[in-house]
């Protein structure tokens, strides 16, 4: 078999021309400043005040002009994901905030009322901060999460943050500003020397926040050392990144675009793969012609982008709606690979929605698209045991119940292990469900 040859992308000299685009971003106390807000009226702009005191708010300008459609607001599905909805608390959160807003409550007290409601929401699920952080002589090592054995996710303190930020995001707690609630590390050593000690692991996932919204340099003082023979056993380096959706620029115009993309490069001729796990939600952030020379300038780097998000009532929750995301990621060259199913944690009652509803999304998406369409696994939740796929609704010895599979698990025995739930199409999440036949535990729970 010959050997692949990837052409530099400097040596590609068809790309059009963009020019450079300057990054100006909103946050909580910048509401005001956004222009397009002042056609709505003054009760809504009050409700996203109170909203974003308590889940963070973050957009930037390429967001708001190019992909929301401010005649379709509030029905926009990007401007649901990006901004504010009274909806995304609960009422005796909302009202609560609200009240102390309205009558100019010191700073102090709103501030212990709002950390309350934060810790309600389940800021950290699927015991990512009590079983997801490993130890070495005892001693947690933060900014590592190593849940999977083959799998390590490394969170980088300078990418803690993103271009933008989303409305359901299950990390919300990493952009607060609590610092007791947030994963991170200042330190490339930590994962390498923790890297040395677990030579189980084959694949690191750089996660965030966003990594991408660090300069390259930065990046590289984190990638280059795995490229190393010493760790020869690390074959795939992942980046879990938005900014294809929320600042395209990044591999485009960006002044240190050039140098991401021969990083990039460098990782594949080190003989290692690098995948771009790349966050979609909707087909409309595909639709502006840069984000598409964004996913043409990657490609070209011989990385592999990967698709994946949640499926979210507001947003994306109708089967037409996925099939035509799919079908537009396969042309363009990019793998379907996951759909979500909404965390439990944040604003999760205002995107959730039924497992077995999901399902039936899922299913009915899927028979709009081809096979070559059809590698998106879900709908799947990401819960403490593992990464759980909902299958189906089925008969069963006369017993109607949820069909369910196991595809990733903290023990590696569980992996592709299949099992049955009584069927309940109120069931949002795991913890919700119960064994079906008779049995008094799923083969995960501890007897």
């Amino acid at each position: 078999m010959s050997e692949q040859k990837i052409v530099p992308i400097h040596a590609v000299d068809d790309w059009s021309d963009y020019s450079y685009q300057r990054f100006k971003v909103y946050t909580a106390k910048q509401l005001d400043q956004i222009t397009q807000l002042e056609a709505l009226s003054e009760e809504t702009r009050f409700e996203m005040k109170v909203v974003a005191s308590v889940l963070p708010f973050r957009v930037n300008e390429y967001v708001i002009n190019e992909l929301i459609q401010w005649d379709k607001v509030p029905n926009d599905p990007i401007y649901q994901l990006t901004f504010p909805q009274r909806g995304m608390l609960a009422p005796q959160h909302y009202d609560r905030v609200a009240e102390a807003m309205r009558t100019g409550m010191e700073k102090k007290e709103l501030d212990a009322l709002i950390k309350e409601i934060r810790n309600e929401l389940n800021p950290h699920p699927a015991g990512q901060m009590e079983k997801n952080i490993p130890t070495v002589n005892g001693e947690p090592i933060n900014g590592i999460q190593h849940k999977y054995r083959e799998t390590a996710l490394f969170f980088p303190s300078a990418g803690q943050v993103c271009h933008s930020y989303c409305t359901f995001c299950f990390r919300w707690a990493q952009f607060v500003g609590d610092k007791d609630l947030k994963i991170a590390t200042k330190e490339s050593g930590d994962l390498v020397g923790y890297l040395r000690e677990h030579p189980e692991i084959t694949d690191i996932l750089i996660t965030g926040g966003d990594p991408l919204v660090m300069k390259t340099r930065n990046l590289r003082a984190y990638i280059e050392p795995l490229l190393t023979e010493e760790f020869s056993h690390v074959r795939t380096i992942r980046i879990g990144s938005k900014a294809m959706t929320f600042w395209p620029q990044r591999f485009v115009t960006d002044a240190d675009a050039q140098d991401l993309l021969d990083l990039f490069e460098e990782v594949q001729a080190a003989g290692k793969h690098l995948a771009l796990m790349a966050h979609y939600n909707h087909w409309q952030e595909l639709e502006p012609e840069i984000a598409r020379e964004a996913i043409r300038r990657v490609r070209a780097t011989g990385a592999q982008i990967r698709a994946q998000g949640p499926l979210l009532k507001h947003i994306n929750d109708n089967a037409d709606d996925w099939a035509r995301m799919w079908q537009i990621q396969v042309e363009l060259g990019i793998i379907p690979y996951y759909m979500f199913v909404e965390r439990d944690t944040g604003a999760r009652h205002y995107f959730e929605i039924p497992l077995v509803e999901a399902w039936e999304i899922y299913r009915d998406a899927m028979k709009q698209v081809s096979g070559i369409a059809r590698t998106a696994r879900g709908p799947s939740m990401s819960s403490d045991p593992g990464k759980v796929e909902i299958q189906g609704v089925t008969e069963v010895a006369g017993e109607q119940v949820m069909a369910l599979r196991m595809i990733q698990g903290r023990d590696p025995d569980w992996v592709q292990r299949p099992f049955f739930a009584k069927y309940n199409p109120d069931a949002t999440w795991l913890n919700h469900l119960e064994p079906a036949f008779g049995e008094e535990r799923f083969f995960f729970e501890e007897s």
